[in-house]
């Protein structure tokens, strides 16, 4: 019997499919059968895999108790493996698949990364592994020990990802070394912080290996129902997706030259501090204890209707308005922007638009030399000069980015809501921080200035001014 050319090529895939779902079967049956052994171990309390675990811990905490600055990095690293951050990477990566219009891929992250975390939290009860002894405390974490949760959150979260847009091929050795690096990085630095034992981090890779090889196995097999194109996994999960995962097909024109935009940028830098530095300059002239009197008055004015509930409901913002939550929300911007119209300027307009609101404050402020408002309520606020206000000059830039943002590239209902919420984050920040009394209301209409004429300057150097409506812009997504 003769098998005709087209039979022949079913045969092939057909083997091809069975080869590489071998593959990932044994995959995972190595990473659940080092797991076991791991997990077999730590169960039985070995002597000496415990005698070495606590070996090393002692030895990693001797090392890092006696560096602050190993302190403060370890507990940098580590923070990539929070909760927080990969529920947060998760997230943004979920939205830009759901821009992209790739909503199955995006329910696949969901799913084995929330998955991962809840198996983590199952195996750490079922074992109840204390937590190690060491001399000098230099983190703490609470709950059982075995198996690592940043460890293995960090492995499944970062591993799902990496498949996912290991689809583009651009970038693609770049990517999969940061996200080893990143991994290994974190596993380790729960052991420095002395919060785990070795063999704890270990579990946690290889149970993270084996959620990710089984999750990914099964997606492919979806996709295989489907009739999809099936790919050795170091191409992708979804290699037909590559030119919707890829963030912008080209660089970001910019009006004019770059050169150009770069030189009318400094230009309009340098006037605006030599405009704030004369406004600080006729602020401080009568003494930096003599604001005008509207201003004092105003001061006085909030410093009278202080009250406990105001108090628990407004000195808090502070924090939630500082350097760390203005940047997580930038990323947010930044990423949302560039998944929905697959260009980089508005990337430029947020990072540019901060990086010259962060230069202004800076030198502004230790050049003008005035003192905060008597009243206020804090007593651990830095001793430095109360103008302009940086909380209130960072929340106007991002504001006033998302509204210009919005207003260019969105369509919708929504976008009257989003145009609200930006424009009222900055003036909740203000009012906070007149209320707590850290600033007269001359150093918010400072960051005023500071803030939305840097904005108009960066905006008009990145897209020359000119508004597109939405539905002049180009598509966001392909299907």
């Amino acid at each position: 019997m003769t098998i005709s050319g087209a039979d022949r090529r079913t045969v092939v895939t057909a083997e091809k499919f069975a080869v590489r779902s071998a593959v990932s079967l044994i995959a995972a049956s190595a990473a659940g059968a080092a797991f076991f052994v791991v997990l077999a171990v730590v169960w039985a309390d070995w002597a000496p895999v415990r005698v070495a675990d606590q070996a090393i811990s002692t030895s990693f905490n001797r090392w890092v108790a006696g560096s602050e600055t190993a302190v403060a990095v370890l507990r940098g690293i580590t923070t990539l493996g929070d909760t927080t951050t990969l529920i947060g990477v998760a997230g943004l990566a979920t939205a830009w698949l759901l821009l992209r219009r790739r909503p199955w891929v995006a329910v696949h992250v969901v799913v084995t990364a929330a998955g991962g975390g809840l198996l983590g939290v199952v195996v750490k009860e079922l074992v109840g592994r204390l937590r190690p002894l060491v001399e000098v405390e230099v983190a703490d974490a609470a709950g059982p020990s075995f198996p690592s949760g940043h460890t293995l959150g960090s492995t499944v979260t970062y591993g799902v990802l990496l498949l996912v847009f290991a689809s583009v091929p651009r970038g693609r050795a770049a990517l999969t070394w940061l996200v080893v690096a990143v991994v290994v990085a974190v596993g380790a630095t729960r052991v420095a912080l002395g919060v785990h034992y070795a063999t704890d981090v270990l579990g946690g890779w290889l149970l993270g290996l084996l959620w990710l090889a089984l999750t990914t196995e099964v997606f492919r097999q979806w996709r295989r129902d489907r009739g999809m194109p099936d790919v050795p996994v170091s191409h992708g999960l979804v290699p037909e997706a590559a030119d919707d995962l890829e963030p912008a097909p080209e660089r970001a024109h910019v009006p004019g030259g770059a050169w150009r935009a770069a030189a009318r940028l400094l230009v309009a830098w340098g006037l605006l501090l030599g405009t704030l530095f004369a406004l600080g300059s006729w602020l401080t002239a009568a003494g930096e204890d003599v604001p005008p009197a509207w201003d004092r008055a105003v001061v006085e004015w909030f410093a009278e209707r202080r009250t406990p509930a105001w108090d628990a409901a407004l000195v808090p913002l502070g924090d939630a308005t500082g350097t760390g939550p203005v940047i997580t929300a930038a990323v947010v911007v930044c990423v949302l922007a560039l998944a929905a119209t697959r260009d980089w300027r508005p990337v430029l307009l947020v990072v540019l638009g901060l990086l010259g609101e962060v230069a202004l404050f800076l030198i502004t402020s230790s050049i003008i030399d005035r003192a905060r408002p008597a009243s206020r309520i804090p007593s651990d606020v830095p001793p430095t000069s109360a103008f302009p206000s940086g909380h209130v000059a960072a929340s106007l830039v991002l504001g006033a980015a998302v509204v210009l943002l919005v207003r260019r590239a969105v369509r919708g209902w929504w976008r009257v809501p989003a145009v609200v919420l930006a424009a009222a984050v900055p003036a909740v920040v203000a009012v906070q921080r007149l209320y707590t009394g850290l600033h007269h209301p001359t150093d918010v209409l400072g960051s005023l200035l500071l803030a939305l004429v840097w904005i108009a300057v960066v905006h008009t150097a990145v897209y020359g001014g000119v508004v597109v409506r939405p539905a002049e812009r180009r598509s966001g997504a392909r299907s």
